[in-house]
């Protein structure tokens, strides 16, 4: 099975110049933890809800300055759509994380996020297991 097959294509975006608070309402608005950042229409990092809180509320930062390229997790880690879904779980297992941006092959443009919930859904029980114990350790 292809990540093309499970991941989600349609992705909430933001832009490095774009503010903290447009970051935080559309993580808020669209229930999300995680947003690729895209320039120029290229993945240029990602921002987590984390990275808002530690990066740029503990530093006291105001809501209205903006991403920029210091508070964004970069480079990002990505997988290609025509990529084996055991192969992904394999790259969320190396790095621990949930949640991995997807690009075309054809253009390296964003073409949709997998999550570890996407990878529990639909691959085997196996690589399934696997991959949430591994993105849960410590």
């Amino acid at each position: 099975m292809k990540v093309k097959d499970i991941m989600t294509q349609e992705v909430q975006v933001i832009h490095p110049g774009d503010s903290l608070r447009r970051a935080a309402e559309k993580m808020s608005s669209n229930d999300l933890g995680f947003l690729p950042v895209i320039e120029d229409d290229q993945l240029v990092g990602v921002i987590t809800d984390r990275d808002l809180v530690v990066r740029a509320v503990a530093r006291g930062m105001n809501s209205e300055a903006t991403l920029g390229r210091d508070l964004m997790t970069a480079p990002a880690i990505y997988c290609f759509d025509d990529q084996n879904v055991k192969e992904v779980a394999k790259i969320m297992e190396k790095d621990q994380i949930r949640r991995l941006v997807v690009l075309s092959r054809d253009n390296n443009r964003l073409a949709g996020v997998v999550s570890l919930g996407d990878i529990a859904n639909n691959a085997t029980e196996e690589v399934s297991g696997k991959v949430l114990e591994k993105v849960s350790e410590p």
